[in-house]
């Protein structure tokens, strides 16, 4: 099974510098009306982001795969909130046109099964433990 970790570092205040496997690093924040500074998008729209790359990447290896021509496709996720919590995910594919009606539905169902979008549509196991390190 292959892993993937990401280690959040407090900058200040609620700005974090998120290291992904040791090779890519972005900053993450909360708006200012949440109490941040808007240094960088915050976690939920993180996740946002990533359906939208995840539902693209994974539309675009199957096109190609099926020598379809998606070259102007763009996808856009937004998302709902009840209060500070995310409620609804919403994804709107932009496909070129070109495409038979046919093929538009076979990439609809194909952005369905982006992981991204099967770990928001599941319950994905999250575990949480803690190490205590010492003061000084």
């Amino acid at each position: 099974m292959a892993k993937s970790r990401s280690v959040a570092t407090r900058r200040s205040g609620y700005t974090h510098d998120v290291e992904i496997d040791g090779r890519h690093t972005i900053v993450v924040d909360e708006p200012e009306a949440a109490g941040g500074d808007d240094n960088g998008p915050s976690p939920t729209r993180l996740v946002g982001a990533a359906l939208a790359a995840c539902t693209a990447i994974t539309i675009e290896m199957y096109a190609e795969r099926k020598g379809w021509d998606v070259g102007d496709m763009r996808v856009e996720a937004e998302i709902d909130y009840e209060g500070e919590a995310p409620s609804t995910f919403t994804v709107l594919l932009h496909l070129p046109g070109g495409l038979t009606e046919e093929q538009q539905e076979k990439l609809r169902v194909i952005a369905g099964k982006c992981p991204v979008h099967r770990a928001l549509a599941s319950e994905t196991k999250v575990s949480i433990t803690d190490r205590v390190v010492p003061a000084g």
